[in-house]
């Protein structure tokens, strides 16, 4: 793959018609294309966990779980993430590359994007009328957090660790956080035991 200039810049019709036909995903920041960066195997287990327990709740339902290779239009024109998971349950998301009404999205931090995941990319993922839970999932130590959208428009936000069951009011889905991290090795100063510890 050729390498691209440390930024580069694009309309947003340009991006959404280049991106599908590059071999790494780039989001979309007002004109600046950025380079999505790889992930752990702690990572991409708890994403694939995450899929795989919604996606069987989810199975005789009217909504579509994605992980990874689906983005979502934060503002037409301007922002497109791609979020580690994603529900929409909205008849309207008809786009083959784009969700357009998420009511659930959840991220997987790792350091390197922690901040903006808490940050800047939560304050624009509020501007969606259709979300009402975004989660935060810590991959060093069993810890989820979830902020909620109360009948007042405000965000609450609740903490879950690894004995909890969390129920995802979006969509009515009971998921125990110990089966978020199964096959997960977490390191002695963060745990002092192992969840569904695999030998190498």
């Amino acid at each position: 793959m050729v390498a691209l200039p440390d930024r580069l810049f694009m309309s947003a019709a340009e991006y959404l018609g280049w991106e599908p036909t590059q071999e790494d995903r780039y989001e979309y920041w007002d004109g600046e294309v950025v380079a999505m960066s790889g992930g752990t195997r702690n990572h991409n287990r708890i994403s694939g966990n995450w899929f795989k327990l919604l996606d069987d709740a989810l199975l005789n339902r009217d909504c579509e779980v994605y992980i990874a290779d689906v983005k979502v239009q934060v503002e037409r024109g301007r922002k497109y993430f791609y979020p580690d998971v994603l529900v929409t349950c909205d008849k309207g998301d008809d786009d083959a590359q784009i969700v357009q009404f998420p009511c659930l999205i959840i991220e997987v931090l790792s350091p390197s994007t922690e901040a903006i995941d808490r940050g800047a990319k939560f304050a624009r993922y509020r501007q969606f009328q259709s979300l009402q839970e975004y989660v935060l999932v810590q991959v060093d130590t069993p810890k989820v957090e979830v902020f909620r959208r109360n009948d007042r428009n405000q965000w609450v936000l609740s903490e879950y660790d690894l004995d909890d069951r969390l129920l995802l009011e979006s969509i009515g889905v009971e998921i125990a956080i110990s089966d978020l991290y199964r096959q997960i090795q977490f390191e002695a100063d963060n745990l002092d035991k192992y969840v569904g510890w695999v030998e190498e």
